[in-house]
């Protein structure tokens, strides 16, 4: 009796122990798979930050690229252009030295300082060795000028001021009080163009 009781605390014992070891293993592996999911999940995270990092090295690295390609293309081209206004200054020399040329290019930037001021008392301004040039030009450019705006222009050239013997050539046209200028000197054009370039 007391052997078939003991048997049946042993085996009681064992299913228990078994129990207790079923129930901690089903604990352990839904802890393990706990732990496991939670670091997957931080290992992801991880990975998913590195690589946005990465994203925007490589968005910060493409502007700083496509910045230095823009200022190397303005750098090339204000060099060109710096390049070719040279070139135009040098060419400006010879076009003063043929005389009709000049000639026929100050009768237009006359006239054009006409109607570009408006005004019933024009002062003239040009370099010393432009001066009997520029007399006939405003001679041309008074009749012209009449006939197409239908007001009289007295124009009176300035030989106390002359423009500076050194810039390329052309004329300075003022109101009578100097307080509007039209700057037709070559130099002026030339910086003219070379803006709307």
């Amino acid at each position: 009796q007391i052997k078939h009781m003991m048997a049946f605390i042993e085996q009681e014992a064992n299913e228990k122990a078994e129990e207790i070891d079923a129930k901690a293993e089903e604990e352990f592996n839904i802890e393990k798979g706990r732990l496991v999911q939670t670091q997957r999940l931080k290992i992801m995270e991880y990975y998913e930050k590195k690589e946005k990092q990465i994203e925007q090295q490589k968005k910060i690295q493409m502007s700083n690229l496509m910045n230095q390609a823009r200022l190397k293309v303005l750098k090339a081209r204000d060099d060109l252009i710096a390049d070719l206004l040279n070139e135009a200054k040098q060419r400006l020399a010879k076009v003063v030295k043929d005389t009709a040329r000049y000639q026929t290019l100050l009768d237009g930037l006359v006239l054009q300082g006409f109607y570009q001021l408006l005004e019933p008392r024009i002062v003239v301004r040009c370099r010393k060795q432009d001066l009997p040039m520029v007399k006939t030009a405003v001679q041309k450019s008074i009749p012209i000028y009449k006939n197409a705006t239908k007001r009289d222009v007295d124009v009176h050239i300035d030989q106390d001021n002359f423009l500076p013997e050194e810039i390329a050539g052309g004329v300075e046209i003022y109101n009578s009080d100097g307080k509007i200028k039209v700057s037709n000197t070559l130099e002026s054009r030339l910086d003219l163009v070379a803006q709307q370039v």
